[in-house]
C-alpha cells in the first residue's frame, strides 16, 4: 500500500522540493523580497497555486532560496539577500472588513505563524525552527511556552483600548525592535495575508498597508482576482509599492503541468509510475490547474493500490474517470454538485451549456449580479428546456448555491465550490454525461 500523499497533495505546498515550475514568478519574488519598499500581491484564479506560491515567498524570506536554485535562478540571488521574520494569516468568510482583520491579527496565537508569538512577553519561550527540510536556508521563530501570565505583552507593546489599529502598530514596532533587530538580526518583518478576497469590505486595507510599510515592515497579500482592483479596493494607495511585487498566477503551461507528475514519481522513489498516455490525459483535463493534477494523481494512486499495481495505465485511469462520473471518487464534491442542480434535469443541462462558453467571455454581469445568457437559448430550446431565465438565477441563488462573485469566468456555486466543465478549467468532479455519453463531458467542482 503506497501513501498517495507522498507524491500528490491537495494541500498548500510548503516544501520547495515539491513545488514545480513558475520560474518567472520565482524571479519576481526574489526581486520583490529584496526591495526595501514594496507590497507583494499574489493573485489569479482559484486552484492555480497562489497559496503555495505565497508559502514559497515565506520560505525565501527566511533566507532559504532552495526553490530559486532549483529553478536555475541562483545568479539572481543577492550576495546578501534581505532576511525576514514572518507572520502568516489565512482570512475567512467571517471577516467583515479591514478593522476586523486587524483585530484577528493582534489576537492570533498560532505558535508558528501568529503575530502574538513574536510580541515580547515575560516568560515566553521561543525557539528557532526550519519551515522545510532545507535547514541550512533559514529559520523562523515559534512559541514553545507562553509567558507566566499567559499572553501578556503590555510591558513591551502598549495595548490601546478600543483602538485595534494603533495596537497593531504598536505590536509591529515592538516585534521589529525586540525580535527582528535585537534577537534575530534580520532586516525586516514580513506580514503575509492569504485569501484576502473573502473579506466582505476591503476598503481602507490598501491605505493601511501603505501607512505601515517601511524598510522594516513589508506586507504580502494573496487572493482570487482577475486584477488588483478585485484584490485591493483602494489599490491606488499602494500602486508605487506594487511596482516590484504584483504577481499574477496563471494556469500552468503543459510542460510544467506534466512536471507535477514527474515530481510525484520522483517523490514516490519509483514505487509508482504513470504511463505517457495517462500523463497526457491528466494534463489535458487539468488545463494548467495544479490542484486538478494533484486531485487526479491522488485518485490514480488509490485505484492502483486497490489493483495491487504500481503502474498507472489507461485502464487504471479509466476506472478513476468512472468513479468520478458516478460520484464515488469524490463523494463530498458530488454531494455539493447534486445540491446545486437539485431534482431539475433542466438546471443540470443548462449548467453544462453555460459552461461550454469560451473561457474568455464573461458569464455574468457583476453590476446586477445575474448570469448573462449567451448563445445558449437555441440549444436550450432544442433540448426542451423551458424558463431559462428562471432556471439560471436558481443555479446561483445563495439558498441553493451562493451569490456570484467578480472572479472572471468562474461560476460561483455551492458556497466555497466552483463549477465548470472541461473548457472552463477548474477543479473537480467529473459529472454524468448529459447530451453525448460517448464524450467525456467533465464537470468540475472545487474548493
Amino acid at each position: 500500500m503506497i501513501d498517495p500523499e507522498i507524491g500528490f497533495t491537495s494541500d498548500v505546498i510548503r516544501d520547495p522540493i515539491r513545488f514545480v515550475g513558475r520560474r518567472e514568478l520565482i524571479r519576481d519574488c526574489i526581486t520583490a523580497l529584496n526591495s526595501s519598499l514594496s507590497l507583494i500581491a499574489v493573485y489569479g484564479k482559484r486552484g492555480v497555486g497562489k497559496s503555495s506560491l505565497l508559502r514559497q515567498v515565506q520560505q525565501m524570506a527566511l533566507g532559504d532560496y532552495t526553490l530559486a536554485r532549483n529553478a536555475g535562478l541562483q545568479h539572481l540571488i543577492p550576495s546578501r539577500p534581505r532576511r525576514y521574520l514572518t507572520i502568516y494569516y489565512t482570512c475567512d468568510g467571517f471577516l467583515r472588513d479591514g478593522v476586523e482583520l486587524i483585530r484577528r491579527l493582534i489576537n492570533d496565537q498560532d505558535p508558528e505563524d501568529g503575530l502574538l508569538r513574536l510580541v515580547p512577553d515575560d516568560g515566553k519561550e521561543l525557539v528557532e525552527f526550519a519551515r522545510s527540510k532545507e535547514v541550512s536556508g533559514g529559520s523562523d521563530l515559534k512559541v514553545v511556552k507562553w509567558g507566566a501570565k499567559g499572553v501578556d505583552s503590555t510591558r513591551y507593546a502598549r495595548v490601546v483600548p478600543a483602538d485595534d489599529v494603533q495596537t497593531f502598530r504598536n505590536f509591529l514596532s515592538s516585534v521589529v525592535a525586540h525580535q527582528v533587530r535585537a534577537r534575530m538580526k534580520r532586516d525586516a518583518l514580513l506580514v503575509l495575508l492569504d485569501e484576502v478576497d473573502v473579506i466582505n469590505d476591503k476598503s481602507g486595507i490598501g491605505s493601511l498597508i501603505k501607512s505601515l510599510s517601511t524598510e522594516t515592515v513589508k506586507f504580502g497579500i494573496c487572493g482570487i482576482a482577475n486584477d488588483l482592483n478585485d484584490l485591493v479596493a483602494d489599490h491606488a494607495s499602494v500602486e508605487r509599492l506594487l511596482e516590484a511585487g504584483a504577481l499574477k498566477v496563471n494556469p500552468m503551461p503543459e510542460p510544467e503541468a506534466e512536471a507535477v507528475i514527474t515530481t510525484a514519481e520522483h517523490l514516490f522513489r519509483g514505487q509508482v509510475t504513470f504511463d505517457a498516455t495517462v500523463r497526457s490525459r491528466i494534463v489535458t483535463l487539468a488545463e494548467g490547474y495544479p490542484y486538478l493534477i494533484q486531485l487526479l494523481g491522488k485518485e490514480c494512486v488509490h485505484v492502483a493500490n486497490e489493483r495491487e499495481t504500481t503502474r498507472v495505465t489507461l485502464d487504471v485511469f479509466g476506472q478513476v474517470l468512472d468513479g468520478i462520473r458516478n460520484g464515488t471518487a469524490f463523494p463530498t464534491l458530488e454531494a455539493q454538485y447534486q445540491r446545486a442542480i437539485g431534482e431539475s434535469e433542466g438546471r443540470q443541462i443548462l449548467l453544462h451549456l453555460l459552461a461550454e462558453q469560451p473561457a474568455d467571455r464573461a458569464l455574468f454581469n457583476d453590476e446586477v449580479g445575474r448570469v448573462v445568457l449567451k448563445k445558449i437559448r437555441g440549444d436550450a430550446k432544442d433540448l426542451n428546456i423551458d424558463h431559462v431565465d428562471q432556471l439560471v438565477p436558481r443555479l446561483i441563488d445563495k439558498n441553493f448555491a451562493s451569490s456570484p462573485e467578480s472572479v472572471g469566468d468562474f461560476w460561483s456555486l455551492m458556497g466555497d465550490f466552483r463549477c465548470k466543465t472541461r473548457c472552463f478549467p477548474a477543479a473537480t468532479v467529473l459529472s454524468k454525461s448529459v447530451r453525448d455519453s460517448e464524450r467525456d463531458r467533465i464537470l468540475y467542482l472545487w474548493p
